[in-house]
């Protein structure tokens, strides 16, 4: 039994390391962005490159999340976090000293397996640490320090941007790493799988058999679609084609293993609750539009607007501080009233959002023409979020709710790689508009009404499927939330311990 007080000094040291290693990757999957414009200038790269930038990222992260945390309870979940934290910021090092687009790539890809590890594994360690009666406390603080690391992260990285320059984005991480690590090893305790402690979904018991393969086929589909979608426009006709084949053939070579698998990363069992495939079809279409809606709107502030990059990512902040001053009394508000509603009207107002964000051209005023935008969309988002999160949790039993919160978390983190690397392509981008503030004014344009299509149609899914959940049924954890590219991760508990 976890005995750590969540008022004692060593809990504050466990929650100080743990919202320090999940804050490194929830900086990076913001600020990037906002230095895109910046990166393809001085390593003089087309659109694809920054479109890799973004998914190398997403793909190793995407394709390994589901796999991260059952590492940590086989080997031990401290050592996986530290060698997690450690990767993550040996990767990061890379990044800043990259002398070309390759190499940044393939270090962002390395990012990627890094926070594989350290993301779901700070949530276990939390919930491996502290009594049942502060357990939950914990998480909500670990929840909302990190999305305030979110909200951080576009203002923090435009400063950089606009001052040292876009590698110190990413040098950024190094000293996070090593504050974190010699505290990590000295005040918390090591955990592994007896009893098994799950993560957002990768908890196995110690002695499991690790679907290494199933990890692998996973991430090699999501690969050859993405490298398919984002050379489609000027790669040689028979490798993108052959590219697309062959991801799909991974990915039904993966569901065949996931089917076989003992012990599989992605069980496929879990989708035999329509509540909760459909909720995956919401979360498909609504994190795809929001991956595609960051992507660009920072360029588009950027090489069409005119702004610096520390404007460009403070003008994009209200919809993170919204999402974390409001996030939970939105899921008491979805307790009350059912979360069909507010599936429905969240996805509208983001669509409304990004609708309005048709009026930022050259010469954009924040006030008038920025700032209703993001603050519509803001509030779609704190309207949507924490009921998607609760229903997923309510949608299949108890003892499944980690699997179901970490599927839920990486399908939206696919959504968002699909949408970065098709976007481009379904709008006729071409591959040097983020040159030309006329050519991409009018891609972004025609960006904006396709996302908000999407979000059309995730609004119609849920309102036609989403059911009220049973009263029993088990709650979120994490209650204040400021991520705005993924849903909270949830662990697995069960009668004041974890299972």
């Amino acid at each position: 039994m976890p005995d750590v007080r969540l008022s004692s000094p060593q809990g504050k040291w466990i929650l100080l390391t743990t919202v320090l290693g999940s804050s490194m990757a929830l900086l990076d999957s913001t600020v990037v962005n906002v230095a895109l414009p910046r990166i393809g200038r001085d390593l003089g790269t087309d659109l694809a490159a920054l479109q890799w930038t973004v998914n190398a990222y997403l793909l190793t992260l995407a394709g390994l999340i589901l796999l991260g945390g059952s590492l940590g309870d086989h080997y031990g979940r401290r050592k996986v976090f530290v060698i997690g934290v450690v990767w993550f910021a040996v990767a990061s090092l890379l990044c800043g000293l990259a002398p070309n687009a390759g190499v940044l790539i393939a270090s962002r890809a390395l990012q990627g397996v890094g926070g594989a590890l350290l993301t779901p594994g700070s949530l276990a360690l939390i919930q491996a640490s502290f009594h049942p009666a502060d357990r939950g406390r914990a998480v909500g603080l670990w929840s909302g320090f990190g999305g305030m690391g979110a909200a951080v992260g576009p203002f923090l990285g435009g400063w950089l941007v606009d001052g040292p320059g876009w590698r110190w984005v990413f040098l950024l991480n190094v000293p996070l790493a090593v504050v974190c690590v010699p505290v990590a090893l000295r005040h918390v305790p090591e955990s592994d799988g007896r009893p098994p402690v799950r993560a957002g979904a990768a908890g196995k018991a110690t002695g499991a058999r690790f679907d290494v393969l199933g990890a692998f086929l996973g991430a090699l589909a999501l690969a050859l679609v993405t490298y398919a979608l984002i050379e489609a426009r000027s790669g040689p006709v028979g490798v993108v084609t052959g590219a697309a084949v062959a991801g799909l053939l991974a990915g039904v070579a993966f569901v065949a293993v996931e089917r076989r698998h003992p012990d599989p990363m992605l069980p496929l069992g879990i989708f035999a609750s329509r509540q909760f495939t459909a909720v995956n079809l919401v979360t498909l279409c609504v994190y795809a539009a929001f991956g595609g809606f960051f992507f660009l709107s920072a360029v588009q502030l950027q090489v069409v607007a005119g702004w610096s990059a520390l404007g460009a990512g403070t003008a994009l902040l209200p919809t993170t501080v919204l999402m974390l001053l409001l996030s939970a009394r939105s899921g008491e508000l979805a307790e009350h009233i059912g979360p069909r509603i507010p599936l429905t009207v969240g996805p509208l107002l983001c669509a409304a959002g990004m609708l309005l964000m048709l009026r930022v051209g050259p010469g954009a005023s924040y006030v008038t023409d920025v700032l209703p935008a993001v603050l519509v969309l803001g509030f779609g988002m704190v309207a949507l979020v924490a009921p998607l999160t609760a229903t997923v949790l309510a949608s299949v039993d108890v003892a499944r709710a980690g699997v179901a919160s970490g599927v839920n978390n990486a399908a939206a983190r696919a959504a968002g790689l699909v949408a970065v690397a098709a976007l481009p392509l379904l709008i006729g981008m071409s591959s040097e508009a983020y040159r030309s503030a006329t050519a991409f004014d009018d891609a972004f344009r025609r960006a904006m009404v396709l996302c908000a299509g999407v979000l059309v149609v995730g609004s119609a899914v849920a309102f036609t499927t989403v059911r009220r959940p049973a009263p029993d049924c088990r709650r979120p954890e994490c209650r204040t939330h400021g991520s705005v590219l993924a849903p909270p991760l949830e662990g697995e508990r069960t009668k004041g311990r974890l299972s």
